[in-house]
C-alpha cells in the first residue's frame, strides 16, 4: 500500500483534532485536551501561526500526523525543528507511516538549514522509543523539561 506525506491544509483541522484526541487518550490525558476544531485551525493555519502540520495518507485516507514548529539554538546559531506531536492510527502502526513522517520532518529540517530535530516522548512509551532509537535518535537524558500552565503561569506573570 502506498504511503504519502503532505502538508496539512485548513480542511484537515478536524482530522488533526481527532488525532490529537486519540493521542491524548493513548497517553492517558484526554481530560487535558482543550482544543476545538476552530482553535486548531486558527493555531496551525491562522495569521501569524508558527505551527505547521503534516498528514500521512495510505490509499488517500489520513492515518497519521505530525505537528511541529521551529525553535532556536543559541549554541549553534541556527533554527531547530521541534516535533510537538506525532501520531499514527493504531491500525496503521507498523506500516512505516511514523517513519515516513519522521523522514519528511528530517528533510524539512535540512531544507530550512536547521541544526537539529528534537522531540519528547513519555518514558513509558516503549514502542515509540524503539522506533526513535532504530532511526538513530538519541535521548537527551541530562535535560529535565519544565512547564508552567494555567493558574501557575498566570500567577507567576502577575508577580
Amino acid at each position: 500500500m502506498t504511503l504519502s506525506v503532505r502538508p496539512a491544509t485548513p480542511s484537515d483541522a478536524a482530522t488533526i483534532l481527532r488525532f490529537v484526541r486519540e493521542l491524548a487518550d493513548y497517553e492517558k490525558a484526554i481530560h487535558e485536551v482543550e482544543a476545538t476544531e476552530e482553535s486548531t485551525r486558527a493555531a496551525i493555519f491562522g495569521d501569524g501561526s508558527v505551527t505547521h502540520a503534516l498528514i500521512c495518507e495510505r490509499e488517500g485516507q489520513a492515518i497519521g500526523m505530525a505537528v511541529y514548529f521551529f525553535s532556536y539554538s543559541t549554541w549553534q546559531a541556527k533554527n531547530g525543528l521541534y516535533l510537538e506531536d506525532l501520531y499514527v492510527t493504531p491500525d496503521a502502526r507498523g506500516s512505516g507511516a511514523g517513519k515516513a513522517l519522521l523522514r519528511r520532518l528530517a528533510q524539512i529540517a535540512l531544507e530550512k538549514g536547521c541544526g537539529r530535530f528534537e522531540w519528547s516522548v513519555l518514558d513509558w512509551n516503549e514502542p515509540s522509543i524503539r522506533v526513535y532509537e532504530a532511526i538513530g535518535a538519541e535521548p537527551q537524558k541530562e535535560w529535565i523539561r519544565y512547564r508552567m500552565a494555567g493558574e501557575t503561569l498566570a500567577a507567576f506573570a502577575r508577580g
